[in-house]
């Protein structure tokens, strides 16, 4: 296994405008290859936009939604792969030939589908039906994994991917800035985006606060750290339908440091070199290795009778 240098990308989509959305993710592909990167993910729904979905009744959403790997926005990306000397990974809307639809993220070099993901964890519409699979695939001779945004909050789903092998992690998001039973969570005022040259110290404010990123610095290093993986963690900034996101798009390693992070108010990329050794050297590594499965297997009827033993 050799290093490989990965790009993260956030932009602001603009909701079922596939055209727009596509030429920004060249744009920044093209950027990211100039600067020799191997490989670029997009958010949750990059090329359809997210939001703006929860108002679609069935048949609009499936006049959005595309079959995969057959429908033009998978094409589109197999000529930018091509054209550009880059794998891209991009998120969009997915139906079946049973009109049964999915929130799905694609992996797609020169050749066309290397990889499919389909959100385990839905939500954002009522028509959209769950994924039933984890997804892990090789990648430029490195072990890859897809988790979409609320798959990661669930940590079994991470554990599990990277027990099946994955050395890197794919996390796409439209997450942040919205309201939660958490403390500190809210919208941001999407009015604040409408100047953002003249509000960026109040923008940058709220988007690393409790709201955004100090949220996200919760969870997400441990991710990385518990299971000893790299994470490629991507989120749109700026207005997704009539929400403020804030963008954050960062590369992980896997002792759970930020090797490279999106810190404009605009449409960016970061990238980073991953190096293979760090998977061996990681706590997380050591602590998968440690794990006693059979005991686990067993292990909650001991704990039961060993508990009420003790209270008495």
């Amino acid at each position: 296994m050799e290093e490989i240098k990965i790009a993260t990308a956030q932009f602001e989509h603009r909701s079922a405008d596939k055209a727009y959305n596509l030429s920004i993710i060249k744009s920044l592909a093209k950027t990211a290859s100039d600067q020799g990167a191997n490989v670029i993910a997009f958010h949750e729904c990059s090329a359809t936009g997210y939001t703006f979905a929860r108002k679609l009744s069935k048949l609009e959403m499936l006049e959005l939604a595309e079959f995969i790997p057959g429908g033009e926005t998978v094409k589109q990306l197999q000529l930018m792969a091509k054209e550009l000397d880059i794998v891209l990974l991009v998120g969009l809307f997915e139906k079946d030939e049973n009109d049964n639809l999915y929130k799905a993220y694609v992996c797609v070099d020169q050749n066309g589908l290397v990889a499919k993901h389909r959100k385990l964890h839905p939500f954002i519409n009522p028509h959209l039906t769950p994924g039933n699979s984890y997804t892990v695939f090789d990648l430029l001779g490195w072990k890859c994994g897809i988790l979409i945004c609320y798959d990661n909050n669930i940590i079994e789903n991470v554990r599990a991917t990277a027990l099946l092998g994955a050395d890197i992690l794919f996390m796409p998001h439209v997450t942040m800035c919205t309201p939660s039973p958490r403390p500190g969570a809210g919208f941001v005022d999407a009015g604040l985006w409408a100047d953002k040259k003249t509000n960026a110290v109040l923008l940058r404010g709220e988007f690393d606060g409790l709201k955004g990123r100090e949220w996200l610095m919760k969870w997400l290093p441990a991710r990385a750290y518990n299971n000893g993986i790299f994470v490629v963690f991507s989120n749109p900034i700026g207005m997704d339908d009539d929400q403020l996101k804030n963008g954050c798009s960062m590369i992980l390693d896997p002792f759970g440091e930020i090797l490279a992070e999106c810190r404009s108010l605009g449409d960016e990329i970061a990238m980073a070199v991953l190096q293979p050794e760090k998977l061996t050297q990681s706590g997380g590594y050591r602590y998968r290795k440690a794990r006693r499965p059979a005991f686990m297997a067993r292990s909650s009827v001991p704990f039961i009778k060993a508990s009420s033993t003790l209270h008495g």
